[in-house]
């Protein structure tokens, strides 16, 4: 990190049921990292899952203890999981349910039918972790921003319930996870609220009310999959994941197309408008999800909340290391980079990109010092970490062809391994 102030940093979290454990898990190894020093924590927001998560770190860096936010996010969900017989046996029936339901096989039940609708218990487990009392409105800004997402089921209009507008309660947090096939409504004030999947998933804009030079999401839902879905589950799996990230990718659309803008020189900085980083840490699609489609994101089995808190740290860590590759890389500091290389790296470039590899040993020091020092970051795109890294890059063409364009974009995709990286590969963008 170049020297001068902190970066600030905003974190969004997208809503995903049980799957938002992963997220649990990203921002317990975040907000304990060494690497966060450089950074200043701005802001959180969060819809459903991951209004849970962020409001639990939010509370944590509100307080000046960061460090603890994994403490409390771990005891949340070891407090959520099914973990006695009895709640064993009703998780297996509300998975099964959702799953029967998923294939036509059970009408879905409305729970206004149903006696007990379980919004008492959910508001006891919160207050358990958060004491609501505490927290008051903050218009100047004192502490970090708060926003949690929600729709009015009457109006339609969506509700971004903000920190230094509205007092953060546990109905606020209920209403954004108020899913309507398993909870009623929550009624705050004049407004009826559904869970904040309907709206912003989760809220990015009034997120930058904090000013933020970087924003990272921790998104739930993937963006790709490899094959075509054609089982019913598979169908509505996909389904729920496009639906959950629709709203996300036309906030972030717009925040890298200002980006753009004010790189080509055709905005001018200042006021509303500055250049904001885009980082975002991906859940993988998971083998339960797979098997039972969206379904899956009601267990809470506490083998598969374990699993997913510990795919977050691990995914959490992996981005770290690549947020120290990337910084190495942009200073032009070569030796650091390289010591940054496990000892069986493998580097390949293919067009746009002259073709070289895969190169191992001192090849891959000339390359560096030859090819990737020409190469720069492009931070006006987002940065994608999920198995695989991902940063668009822009390279200056040589010769002397005045036709030639400026500049050669692609990507470079990086892989790494035990805080090294062992695979690196500069091509062009997929075009699917």
């Amino acid at each position: 990190m170049d020297g001068g102030e902190k970066r600030r940093v905003a974190i969004a979290c997208q809503g995903g049921g049980s799957h938002t454990a992963f997220t649990a898990g990203v921002l317990s190894r975040l907000l304990r990292a060494e690497e966060l020093d450089a950074y200043r924590v701005v802001g959180f927001s969060g819809t459903s899952g991951g209004a849970i998560c962020a409001l639990l770190a939010w509370n944590t860096v509100r307080d000046g203890t960061p460090a603890r936010a994994g403490e409390v996010l771990k005891g949340f969900w070891a407090d959520n999981a099914a973990s006695t017989p009895a709640e064993a046996l009703v998780n297996i029936w509300s998975v099964g349910a959702a799953t029967m339901q998923s294939l036509g096989l059970l009408p879905v039940v409305s729970p206004y039918a149903a006696p007990v609708t379980g919004v008492e218990q959910f508001r006891e487990l919160l207050e358990r972790w958060v004491d609501f009392s505490r927290i008051d409105v903050d218009p100047t800004g004192h502490h970090a921003l708060f926003v949690v997402g929600a729709v009015d089921v009457l109006t339609g209009k969506f509700r971004a319930f903000h920190s230094r507008r509205d007092r953060v309660t546990a109905d606020v947090i209920l209403a954004s996870a108020a899913i309507p096939t398993l909870f009623r409504a929550v009624h705050i004030g004049e407004g009826v609220y559904w869970d904040g999947l309907f709206s912003q998933n989760p809220p990015v804009r009034e997120l930058l009310d904090a000013e933020p030079d970087e924003l990272w999401v921790i998104q739930i839902n993937p963006t790709e999959r490899d094959s075509e879905p054609r089982g019913v589950l598979d169908i509505a799996d996909r389904r729920n994941e496009l639906s959950g990230n629709l709203s996300l990718y036309q906030e972030l659309h717009v925040i890298e197309k200002i980006n753009e803008l004010l790189a080509e020189g055709l905005l001018q900085p200042g006021g509303k408008y500055k250049q904001v980083v885009v980082r975002v840490i991906e859940l993988a699609r998971s083998r339960l999800s797979r098997l039972l489609g969206p379904a899956s994101k009601l267990n809470r089995a506490p083998a598969f909340i374990a699993e997913l808190i510990a795919q977050g740290e691990r995914q959490a860590e992996e981005f770290l290391t690549a947020l120290t590759f990337e910084q190495r890389w942009r200073r032009g500091d070569i030796d650091a980079l390289l010591r940054s290389f496990a000892d069986d790296v493998k580097l390949t470039s293919a067009a746009p990109f002259p073709q070289r590899g895969p190169l191992r040993g001192e090849q891959v020091r000339e390359f560096v010092r030859e090819d990737l020092a020409q190469v720069r970051m492009d931070l006006t795109h987002k940065q994608l970490a999920r198995d695989r890294v991902v940063w668009s890059v822009q390279t200056r063409t040589s010769g002397a062809d005045a036709t030639a364009p400026a500049a050669v974009s692609g990507r470079a995709e990086a892989e790494f391994r035990d805080g090294r990286l062992v695979r690196l590969r500069l091509d062009a963008p997929p075009t699917r």
